[in-house]
């Protein structure tokens, strides 16, 4: 009987991560999607806003922490797009250089390191108050 538990146990872990992941996932598409506004971003905040009402439905409540870190995603990609910057930054192509100007990206990283460790550090937390009070 207690080796069942325990199986039991065991198996709710990866569950909870895995609804984390399908958050990160809603708040990766939302924030692109509030990022790229103009452009696609009317698509990916209309899916976001469907998958977030499907994982609130199905899913832990808990588990609503893997927004605030999949909001990190769009910073990670500033972060990289702007890698060469500050400054004017120069390409070569095909039939010359193409020259653009870039930000700094370690604000960028930063934000996305703060929004990525928030989420998951309110994750466990949260998780393991659930655990407390369910056992």
């Amino acid at each position: 009987m207690v080796r069942q538990e325990a199986v039991a146990r065991d198996r709710g872990g990866p569950v909870g991560w895995g609804w984390f992941a399908g958050w990160l996932v809603s708040g990766a598409c939302a924030g692109v999607g509030l990022a790229a506004l103009l452009t696609v971003g009317v698509p990916l905040v209309l899916l976001a806003l469907a998958a977030a009402g499907c994982l609130l439905w199905k899913g832990p409540r808990n588990a609503v922490a893997g927004l605030l870190a999949g909001l990190a995603v769009p910073l990670f990609l500033l972060a990289y797009l702007n890698r060469d910057g500050p400054g004017n930054v120069c390409r070569a192509v095909a039939g010359g250089q193409s020259c653009t100007d870039e930000y700094t990206p370690v604000p960028f990283l930063a934000a996305g390191l703060v929004l990525a460790a928030a989420g998951l550090v309110l994750f466990v937390m949260l998780s393991r108050r659930s655990r407390a009070a369910g056992g």
